[in-house]
């Protein structure tokens, strides 16, 4: 005799963070760059319109986040979220 299947399929797989989670995430990493761009182009920046000064700091700041800090910050969020299971 065969065993009943459940309908409901069952996965291992992790769930994605929620939205909140995920918003927070970027947050945590888009304001430590954005401070720290700020700080990095006012030297030379001052007399830069406030339009050019955020032109710059996003064609930077966008992509490192995108590309580095959120995905380094997502592998540890999930590990935490691995930990506390």
């Amino acid at each position: 005799m065969s065993q009943p299947t459940s309908s409901i399929p069952r996965s291992d797989a992790p769930t994605p963070p929620s939205v909140h989670a995920r918003a927070l995430i970027t947050w945590i990493a888009i304001f430590p760059l954005v401070t720290l761009g700020f700080f990095a182009i006012a030297p030379f920046a001052a007399n830069w319109s406030p339009v050019l000064r955020a032109l710059v700091l996003s064609v930077v700041i966008v992509p490192l986040a995108v590309y580095v800090v959120v995905p380094q910050l997502m592998r540890v969020y999930g590990k935490i979220r691995v930990a506390r299971r």
